[in-house]
C-alpha cells in the first residue's frame, strides 16, 4: 500500500471529507452491494489477510537483525509524519501469537507476511541468521497450528542498509544478491510454505523512493528511477525461477499497484494524459513480468531504459508466475499538463473533485477495482488474479471498549461487491486480502493512518477487533 503522489498538486481544496467512522456510512455516497453470502463467491475462493515485516514486527535490533533502510530513513528528521518510526511497530515480533489468533477467530484461512532480508542474511550471503530464520519458522509453524496457510512476500520495501550502501536497487548486483536471499528463505521454509509473492508493489518502491523521494531511501533522479525499475523487474523474473526451483508444488505470485485512470475532460488530450499515467502506474512492472517489455508505446520517457539494458536481459524478464496479485485502492482523475516532466500529465486531487475521500485523502470508488480486474483478465498471460490487497483507513474511534468502524464495513461490501460482479463475468478472480489485519506503521505517514481490522493502541500493544473485523467474522463463518 502506498500513496499515489507521482502527479500530486500543491493546491488543496474541500471535499468530502469522512469523519469519525462510527458516525459516517457511505451508503449515500456509493453504491452498496452487499445482498451476497461466502458461498457465492466459491467454495474455493480464498480469503485472507495481509500484513508486512517492517510495519508491524518491531524488534529493530533484536534476534540478530541488521538496518534497514527503513530503520535509516524513519530516524531522519521531517522524513515520517510525527516522526514515527517501526523501531517497535506492532511488537508482532513477541506478540505474533495472539495476532495469528486472532486472524482465525475472525475467519480467515490464509496469512500474507513478508520476509525481512536484513533479519535473515544481516551482513551477506555467507553469514545466515540462524534466529532470523528460527522467527520465521515459527511464525510458520504458528499459521499451521492455528489453520492458516501461510503466505510469504520475499520482498516488501525493507532492504538491508549494507545493500544500499553498495548501491541498492541502481546496482546491477542487486539481481544476484537477490537470487542468494530467495534460495535461503525458499530452502528454510518451502517444506511448508506453498504460496509465495516475489516483490510488493514494485512502482511503490522505486517510485517513492528513487523518483520522488518520499520513501527510503529518500532519491529524487531520473537516473537512479529507471535503473532501479530495470533491477526490480529481473529480480521479480529471478524470484520466481528461483521458487520454481526450490519449492516442490509452489504456487508463485508477484503483486502490483493499480488504479482506474479517468480523463478529466472529454477533449483527447486528457485520454493521451491517461494513456501516460496508466502506463507508469499500472503497466511499468506488470507488461514486462508477462513477457510484453516495457510500454513504450505510452510513455516514450522509456526509451531511456534501452541503455540500461543487456543483451540477455530481454529474455529474462517475463517471470515465472502462476497468479497475479492485484492490489487497489484508488482511482486517479488526471488531465493533459504540458509544463509537466516527463509525463505531460498532472492528477486532480479528490479533495478537489467532491467525492468521498478517506483519512489518505484517497476517493472512494469502488467501481474501480473492478475496472482493474477486467484490465488484468483482458491480458491472455495472465492465469489467475488474487487480490492481495484492498482496505481503506478512517479516522477510528475507541469507545467503551468497541471500534464501531461503520464506513469501513461499508467499503468492504461496496469493494467485495465489486469484485463478485467480475467474477460473475468471467474474470478469474480466486482469492481476496484486505489489507490489513491491524493498525501499523503505515510508512511516511506513520501511525495516523488505521487500516486495521484490528485495533492497537500504541502506547499499551493492546488489541481489539474492530466491528470490520466482526463483519468478516459473520462473512467467512
Amino acid at each position: 500500500m502506498y500513496r499515489r503522489d507521482f502527479l500530486k498538486l500543491a493546491a488543496r481544496s474541500s471535499g468530502i471529507i469522512l469523519m469519525p467512522s462510527e458516525v459516517i456510512s457511505l451508503s449515500k455516497f456509493i453504491n452498496m452491494e452487499d445482498s451476497y453470502r461466502r458461498a457465492d463467491f466459491g467454495k474455493d475462493f480464498m480469503w485472507g489477510v495481509a500484513t508486512a515485516a517492517y510495519q508491524i514486527e518491531g524488534a529493530k535490533s533484536y534476534g540478530g537483525k541488521s538496518p534497514s533502510i527503513w530503520d535509516v530513513f524513519t530516524h531522519k528528521k521531517g522524513k515520517i509524519k510525527g516522526g514515527d518510526t517501526g523501531d517497535i511497530a506492532c511488537d508482532f515480533y513477541n506478540r505474533y501469537k495472539e495476532d495469528l489468533a486472532m486472524a482465525r477467530y475472525m475467519g480467515f484461512e490464509h496469512f500474507r507476511f513478508s520476509t525481512s532480508w536484513s533479519r535473515i542474511l544481516p551482513y551477506g550471503s555467507s553469514e545466515l541468521n540462524s534466529k532470523g530464520i528460527g522467527f520465521y519458522d515459527r511464525i510458520v509453524d504458528e499459521c499451521l497450528e492455528v489453520g492458516l496457510k501461510p503466505w510469504i512476500t520475499l520482498y516488501h520495501w525493507d532492504l538491508p542498509l549494507y545493500l544500499h550502501e553498495k548501491g541498492g536497487w541502481t546496482n546491477r548486483d542487486i539481481i544476484y544478491w537477490f537470487e542468494d536471499y530467495s534460495r535461503n528463505v525458499a530452502k528454510h521454509l518451502g517444506d511448508r510454505v506453498k504460496h509465495w509473492m516475489v516483490l510488493n508493489e514494485p512502482m511503490a518502491f522505486t517510485g517513492l523512493g528513487y523518483l520522488i523521494g518520499m520513501h527510503a531511501p529518500g532519491y529524487r533522479s531520473i537516473s537512479k528511477f529507471k535503473r532501479a525499475v530495470h533491477h526490480a523487474v529481473l529480480c521479480q523474473s529471478i524470484g520466481s525461477r528461483v521458487l520454481r526451483d526450490e519449492v516442490q508444488g509452489a504456487k508463485i505470485g508477484s503483486t502490483f499497484s493499480c488504479s482506474a485512470i479517468h480523463p478529466s475532460r472529454a477533449n483527447g488530450k486528457d485520454d493521451i494524459a491517461v494513456r501516460r499515467v496508466d502506463a507508469l502506474l499500472n503497466r511499468l512492472f506488470l507488461e514486462p513480468a508477462l513477457g510484453l517489455g516495457y510500454p513504450e508505446d505510452a510513455l516514450p520517457f522509456l526509451r531511456r531504459m534501452r541503455n540500461v539494458i543487456q543483451p540477455e536481459d530481454e529474455a529474462i524478464m517475463k517471470a515465472d508466475l502462476d497468479f497475479v496479485g492485484l492490489q487497489n485502492y484508488t482511482r486517479e482523475i488526471v488531465k493533459s499538463a504540458w509544463y509537466i516532466p516527463l509525463m505531460k500529465a498532472r492528477y486532480i486531487p479528490a479533495k478537489k473533485r467532491d467525492v468521498p475521500i478517506t483519512a489518505m485523502n484517497w476517493e472512494i470508488y469502488p467501481e474501480g477495482i473492478y475496472e482493474m480486474l477486467k484490465k488484468f483478465q483482458s491480458y491472455k498471460e495472465i492465469k489467475e488474479i488474487i487480490v492481495t490487497e484492498n482496505g481503506v483507513a478512517f479516522p477510528d474511534k475507541l469507545e467503551n471498549g468497541v471500534v464501531n468502524d461503520q464506513a469501513r464495513i461499508d467499503f468492504y461490501k461496496a469493494y467485495l461487491g465489486q469484485v463478485l460482479r467480475a467474477k460473475n463475468e468471467g474474470v478469474n478472480v480466486t482469492g481476496y486480502f484486505p489489507w490489513t489485519l491491524m493498525d501499523n506503521f503505515e510508512w511516511a505517514e506513520g501511525y495516523h493512518p488505521r487500516f486495521g481490522l484490528i485495533h492497537v493502541d500504541f502506547q499499551t500493544q493492546e488489541r481489539i477487533i474492530k466491528n470490520s473485523g466482526l463483519w468478516f467474522r459473520k462473512l467467512l463463518n
